[in-house]
């Protein structure tokens, strides 16, 4: 294990999918950030920041995510909690949001409500909201899968609302 000031090696890897480039970061224990898919490499980079800098680009370190990733992004039913992530550096309480956001069926929705509940605080709900907006793990932790009480979308990264119901419906669809 890592002293606590020493850095983790990182890697990182950036590749095409169908629904656009993915950037991905991460070290010996899982994936540390994640973009969602972005027009261009060099924006998907931007998304991983910083973990991204002094990191070494390896791709094979990270083959499988990718391999997963991709297939995803091309419709196929895979699941991305296959993928190791590391959340370390993260609350105790956003690490048990991600883990119950990982939990929800691809195609299927949770309230915010739902997910502070399942991450121990029924009564932080907008704590699981900040959990979701502050999510570095994006496709990898589903938090497109999170809506509001009455199932309306709300906030979303990247492209926004319309990657956020075009994730869902792909998801439905399968």
């Amino acid at each position: 294990m890592a002293k606590k000031n020493q850095k983790i090696p990182l890697t990182y890897d950036v590749f095409d999918t169908d629904m656009g480039w993915v950037a991905l970061v991460g070290g010996d224990q899982g994936i540390v950030r994640a973009s969602l898919p972005e027009s261009t490499p060099e924006t998907a980079l931007d998304f991983v920041q910083p973990e991204v800098n002094g990191a070494t680009h390896s791709p094979e370190d990270h083959i499988d995510a990718r391999m997963l990733v991709t297939a995803y992004c091309a419709g196929e039913p895979v699941d991305l909690s296959d993928i190791p992530i590391d959340t370390r550096t993260a609350t105790p309480f956003f690490r048990s949001a991600w883990d119950a956001c990982r939990s929800i069926p691809a195609g299927e929705t949770r309230s915010y409500g739902w997910l502070a509940e399942q991450a121990g605080n029924v009564r932080a709900a907008r704590g699981a909201g900040q959990a979701m907006a502050r999510n570095k793990l994006a496709l990898l932790v589903p938090c497109h899968r999170v809506v509001s009480s009455t199932g309306a979308l709300h906030g979303f990264g990247g492209a926004g609302l319309p990657l956020k119901s075009r994730l869902l419906s792909m998801e439905s669809d399968r």
